[in-house]
């Protein structure tokens, strides 16, 4: 579904300054997948979602999605992806709706920008997120986790391949979190819809069936899921305690690995560049060079 190769993207402040938000980020997603990103803030991560949704492009790299590459769009197919192949979920919900709509118009309102209405397909929205018994209400009406499920709604009317959400959850209380994501959970399987979630809710990364890691504009970890969340629920148990994913260091196209600080602190790399490597028994060692 998303293809990201070498990703590199660099702001312009001023004449003199350059910012560089991304430097080489790799990462594939597969179709009907859902998936966390997570990082710092400042790791680059609302970048790549902006580049994603078609609101911001690359300085450099191939970005596919969908079968294309973002790049080489033009201004007018770049609209007409983001009409029909992307939707978009923000944290804040004043960018989500119009305030003086009620909730049915604010979902019928993207397919009115494509020149489709269909206020049946609105309702049925509604329905799907459990909205059906406010399609009259409007923004002010609505509980914060209400509004973000009408988001979802929004963000569905044109029957995106690709749906994109910037910390969904970051304004609501932890049970309100799990209801949204168990939105996401069944629509992914209903809608066999790619989900990516960007986030800083560790309780939420639990429950998707893979987590990448940005750090310093590259992608560096990931964690896979031993269960599939994608399986029947009933099917899948999981104990709270129980150790249930293994997390892989990713390397980069040049053979780079990123080694998370907390790691080389551990063995008394404090500011230093250098490791010692060593192959032993098909395992690459990592040491301190100056222990013993």
């Amino acid at each position: 579904m998303i293809e990201c190769q070498n990703i590199v993207k660099i702001y312009k402040i001023d004449d003199e300054h350059e910012v560089m938000a991304l430097q080489g980020l790799d990462l594939s997603i597969e179709k009907g997948e859902i998936m966390g990103i997570v990082g710092n803030s400042g790791s680059g991560k609302s970048t790549l979602l902006n580049m994603l949704g078609g609101l911001d492009r690359p300085t450099g790299g191939k970005l596919i999605v969908d079968g294309k590459e973002l790049l080489r769009l033009t201004d007018k197919d770049l609209i007409q992806y983001k009409l029909e192949t992307v939707g978009f979920i923000w944290q804040n919900n004043a960018r989500n709706f119009i305030p003086y709509l009620t909730a049915v118009e604010n979902v019928e309102l993207p397919m009115l920008l494509k020149g489709k209405y269909r206020r049946e397909r609105a309702k049925e929205l509604l329905e799907m997120v459990g909205m059906s018994h406010r399609l009259n209400s409007k923004l002010d009406r609505l509980s914060g986790g209400e509004q973000q499920r009408v988001a979802i709604a929004i963000s569905l009317a044109n029957n995106p391949s690709l749906l994109l959400a910037d910390e969904p959850t970051g304004s609501v209380d932890t049970k309100t979190a799990d209801i949204i994501l168990d939105v996401f959970r069944h629509l992914n399987q209903q809608l066999g819809v790619t989900i990516v979630i960007v986030t800083h809710d560790q309780e939420l990364t639990k429950k998707m069936d893979r987590v990448v890691a940005i750090r310093d504009g590259k992608t560096s970890s990931e964690i896979l899921r031993r269960s599939s969340y994608f399986e029947n629920e009933a099917e899948v148990v999981i104990e709270q305690n129980e150790e249930t994913h293994v997390e892989l260091a990713l390397i980069d196209n040049a053979g780079r690995v990123q080694v998370p600080n907390e790691y080389l602190e551990s063995i008394g790399l404090n500011g230093s560049n250098k490791l010692k490597v060593e192959l032993e028994n098909g395992k690459i060692l990592l040491q301190n060079p100056n222990s013993k």
